[in-house]
């Protein structure tokens, strides 16, 4: 069991250190109209997980995003695709835009 435990701990860690690259752009976040809603993976969409959705990677990825207006940081995961807004990087779930300081303005540039 030890040796498991080991393996997927050294699996984990070469896994994040592969996922390393930057993306910079503009993020905006899901109105109210998307609570309830299925996302891609079929989780069903609640405003107070720090999710989100990207094109590309895959779901699960955990990611580091950081509004660069402010340096505001959050860790959220990718559960869903998009966002379908060709200016735009990543949609966040509502609390992960109020931690990011701006639901207000309704997108920033993040890293």
């Amino acid at each position: 069991m030890r040796k498991f435990r080991i393996l997927l701990l050294a699996l984990f860690v070469s896994t994040v250190a592969l996922c390393s690259e930057v993306f910079q752009g503009k993020a905006s976040y899901y109105g109210n109209e998307f609570e309830g809603r299925t996302t891609a993976n079929g989780e069903i969409y609640t405003h107070n997980k720090f999710t989100c959705a990207h094109r590309t990677l895959p779901i699960g990825t955990k990611l580091k995003v950081t509004n660069l207006s402010n340096n505001k940081e959050v860790y959220v995961t990718v559960n869903d695709r998009g966002p379908f807004h060709a200016s735009r990087i990543i949609d966040v779930s509502k609390s992960a835009a109020q931690q990011l300081g701006f639901v207000n303005a309704g997108t920033a540039t993040v890293s």
